[in-house]
Protein backbone atom coordinates (compact mmCIF):
# COMPACT_ATOMS: atom_id res chain seq x y z
CA UNK A 1 0.00 0.00 0.00
CA UNK A 2 1.64 3.18 -0.78
CA UNK A 3 1.28 6.21 1.77
CA UNK A 4 -1.81 7.85 1.91
CA UNK A 5 -1.80 11.51 -0.43
CA UNK A 6 -4.27 14.06 0.63
CA UNK A 7 -6.50 15.83 -1.90
CA UNK A 8 -9.48 17.98 -1.69
CA UNK A 9 -12.92 16.68 -2.18
CA UNK A 10 -14.80 19.91 -3.22
CA UNK A 11 -18.92 19.77 -2.18
CA UNK A 12 -21.15 22.75 -3.00
CA UNK A 13 -22.46 23.94 0.78
CA UNK A 14 -24.68 26.77 1.77
CA UNK A 15 -21.83 29.44 2.07
CA UNK A 16 -19.74 28.66 -1.35
CA UNK A 17 -17.49 25.45 -1.49
CA UNK A 18 -16.89 22.99 1.62
CA UNK A 19 -14.22 20.90 1.29
CA UNK A 20 -13.39 17.82 2.93
CA UNK A 21 -10.49 16.28 3.40
CA UNK A 22 -10.07 12.94 1.15
CA UNK A 23 -7.34 10.11 1.10
CA UNK A 24 -5.95 7.94 -1.83
CA UNK A 25 -3.07 5.34 -1.32
CA UNK A 26 -5.92 3.19 0.88
CA UNK A 27 -6.90 -0.33 0.61
CA UNK A 28 -10.76 -0.10 -0.21
CA UNK A 29 -13.01 3.40 -0.05
CA UNK A 30 -16.92 1.94 0.80
CA UNK A 31 -19.74 4.17 -0.43
CA UNK A 32 -23.17 3.20 1.75
CA UNK A 33 -25.98 4.34 0.01
CA UNK A 34 -30.10 4.33 0.59
CA UNK A 35 -31.96 3.78 -2.25
CA UNK A 36 -33.37 7.01 -3.82
CA UNK A 37 -37.33 8.69 -3.20
CA UNK A 38 -39.48 5.54 -4.00
CA UNK A 39 -43.18 4.93 -4.82
CA UNK A 40 -45.68 4.37 -1.46
CA UNK A 41 -46.46 0.92 -1.18
CA UNK A 42 -49.69 -0.14 -3.51
CA UNK A 43 -52.64 -1.67 -1.47
CA UNK A 44 -51.59 -5.30 -1.10
CA UNK A 45 -49.02 -4.49 -4.07
CA UNK A 46 -45.65 -6.20 -2.96
CA UNK A 47 -43.01 -4.21 -1.11
CA UNK A 48 -40.19 -5.50 -3.35
CA UNK A 49 -41.52 -4.11 -6.30
CA UNK A 50 -41.81 -0.73 -5.29
CA UNK A 51 -39.90 2.02 -8.34
CA UNK A 52 -37.94 4.96 -7.71
CA UNK A 53 -40.25 8.42 -8.55
CA UNK A 54 -39.00 10.61 -11.04
CA UNK A 55 -38.23 13.40 -8.60
CA UNK A 56 -36.40 10.51 -6.75
CA UNK A 57 -34.53 9.71 -9.99
CA UNK A 58 -33.75 13.37 -10.69
CA UNK A 59 -32.35 14.56 -6.98
CA UNK A 60 -30.35 11.32 -6.84
CA UNK A 61 -28.69 11.74 -10.24
CA UNK A 62 -27.99 15.30 -9.42
CA UNK A 63 -26.52 14.45 -6.46
CA UNK A 64 -23.86 11.93 -8.14
CA UNK A 65 -23.22 14.39 -10.61
CA UNK A 66 -22.29 16.77 -8.23
CA UNK A 67 -19.96 13.79 -5.83
CA UNK A 68 -18.55 12.96 -9.29
CA UNK A 69 -17.14 16.38 -9.96
CA UNK A 70 -15.72 16.66 -6.29
CA UNK A 71 -13.33 13.54 -7.09
CA UNK A 72 -16.18 10.24 -6.45
CA UNK A 73 -15.22 7.16 -8.08
CA UNK A 74 -16.84 3.97 -7.99
CA UNK A 75 -15.38 0.99 -9.35
CA UNK A 76 -18.16 -1.93 -8.14
CA UNK A 77 -21.77 -1.17 -7.57
CA UNK A 78 -23.63 -3.82 -5.43
CA UNK A 79 -27.55 -3.76 -4.64
CA UNK A 80 -30.30 -5.46 -2.77
CA UNK A 81 -32.37 -7.56 -5.18
CA UNK A 82 -35.62 -5.23 -4.32
CA UNK A 83 -37.11 -3.15 -7.42
CA UNK A 84 -36.11 0.35 -5.54
CA UNK A 85 -32.63 -0.21 -5.06
CA UNK A 86 -31.73 -2.15 -8.50
CA UNK A 87 -33.31 1.20 -10.12
CA UNK A 88 -31.24 3.57 -7.63
CA UNK A 89 -27.89 1.33 -8.22
CA UNK A 90 -28.27 1.07 -12.38
CA UNK A 91 -29.07 5.31 -11.72
CA UNK A 92 -25.53 5.38 -10.46
CA UNK A 93 -23.99 3.32 -12.52
CA UNK A 94 -24.95 5.35 -15.66
CA UNK A 95 -24.64 8.78 -13.92
CA UNK A 96 -20.99 8.08 -13.11
CA UNK A 97 -18.67 8.69 -16.14
CA UNK A 98 -16.86 5.14 -15.44
CA UNK A 99 -20.19 3.24 -15.75
CA UNK A 100 -19.14 1.01 -12.92
CA UNK A 101 -20.74 -3.07 -12.97
CA UNK A 102 -23.62 -3.31 -10.95
CA UNK A 103 -24.52 -6.69 -9.24
CA UNK A 104 -27.31 -7.46 -6.68
CA UNK A 105 -26.30 -9.03 -3.73
CA UNK A 106 -28.75 -11.00 -1.25
CA UNK A 107 -27.12 -9.77 1.48
CA UNK A 108 -28.50 -5.86 0.84
CA UNK A 109 -32.05 -7.03 1.20
CA UNK A 110 -33.90 -5.92 4.34
CA UNK A 111 -32.11 -7.23 7.57
CA UNK A 112 -28.51 -6.67 5.67
CA UNK A 113 -26.05 -9.59 6.48
CA UNK A 114 -22.66 -6.89 7.40
CA UNK A 115 -20.35 -10.35 7.56
CA UNK A 116 -21.37 -11.35 4.19
CA UNK A 117 -21.38 -8.35 2.55
CA UNK A 118 -17.91 -7.81 3.78
CA UNK A 119 -16.78 -11.34 2.79
CA UNK A 120 -18.31 -10.11 -0.69
CA UNK A 121 -16.41 -7.13 -0.76
CA UNK A 122 -13.14 -8.99 -0.28
CA UNK A 123 -13.76 -11.39 -2.70
CA UNK A 124 -14.25 -8.56 -5.15
CA UNK A 125 -10.24 -6.88 -5.19
CA UNK A 126 -11.93 -3.91 -5.79
CA UNK A 127 -10.64 -0.63 -4.86
CA UNK A 128 -13.99 1.25 -4.80
CA UNK A 129 -17.40 -0.45 -3.80
CA UNK A 130 -20.94 0.95 -3.03
CA UNK A 131 -23.81 -0.48 -1.47
CA UNK A 132 -27.16 0.00 -2.19
CA UNK A 133 -29.87 -0.62 0.50
CA UNK A 134 -32.61 0.25 2.63
CA UNK A 135 -32.53 2.14 5.99
CA UNK A 136 -32.48 0.95 9.18
CA UNK A 137 -30.00 -0.79 7.70
CA UNK A 138 -28.02 1.14 5.64
CA UNK A 139 -27.15 2.82 8.74
CA UNK A 140 -26.40 0.10 10.61
CA UNK A 141 -23.47 -1.06 8.18
CA UNK A 142 -22.38 2.77 8.09
CA UNK A 143 -21.80 2.09 11.66
CA UNK A 144 -20.86 -1.89 11.45
CA UNK A 145 -18.01 -0.58 9.21
CA UNK A 146 -16.47 2.36 11.27
CA UNK A 147 -16.50 -0.34 13.87
CA UNK A 148 -19.49 1.21 16.63
CA UNK A 149 -21.98 -0.91 16.21
CA UNK A 150 -24.22 1.53 19.03
CA UNK A 151 -23.73 4.34 16.95
CA UNK A 152 -27.25 5.90 15.56
CA UNK A 153 -26.59 7.09 12.18
CA UNK A 154 -29.72 7.49 10.02
CA UNK A 155 -29.54 8.10 6.50
CA UNK A 156 -31.89 10.05 4.38
CA UNK A 157 -33.22 8.57 0.74
CA UNK A 158 -30.89 8.71 -1.86
CA UNK A 159 -27.78 9.58 0.78
CA UNK A 160 -24.10 8.54 0.42
CA UNK A 161 -22.05 7.81 2.80
CA UNK A 162 -18.08 7.64 2.10
CA UNK A 163 -16.01 5.39 4.17
CA UNK A 164 -12.85 5.11 4.10
CA UNK A 165 -11.09 1.84 5.04
CA UNK A 166 -7.04 1.66 5.17
CA UNK A 167 -7.07 -1.73 6.83
CA UNK A 168 -9.71 -3.02 4.17
CA UNK A 169 -13.26 -4.44 4.69
CA UNK A 170 -13.93 -5.84 8.02
CA UNK A 171 -11.80 -3.07 9.90
CA UNK A 172 -12.97 -0.15 11.36
CA UNK A 173 -12.81 2.94 8.88
CA UNK A 174 -13.29 6.49 9.06
CA UNK A 175 -16.49 8.12 8.03
CA UNK A 176 -15.66 10.96 5.47
CA UNK A 177 -18.33 12.46 4.09
CA UNK A 178 -22.54 11.64 4.29
CA UNK A 179 -24.24 13.57 1.16
CA UNK A 180 -27.82 14.00 1.02
CA UNK A 181 -29.56 14.59 -1.77
CA UNK A 182 -30.57 18.70 -0.61
CA UNK A 183 -26.61 18.74 -1.24
CA UNK A 184 -27.53 18.83 -5.12
CA UNK A 185 -30.84 21.19 -4.88
CA UNK A 186 -30.60 25.15 -5.60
Amino acid sequence: MGSPVAAGLNLPGSSGALTIAAMTGFTTRLFVIRHALAEDAAPGGDDADRRLTKKGRRRFARLVRVLEAAGMEIDLVATSPLVRTRETADLLAETLGSRPPVEVVDALAPGADWQALVEWTIRQDAGRVAWVGHAPCVGRLVALTIGDGNAAIRMQKGSVAAIRLDDGPGQPGELEWLATTDLAEG
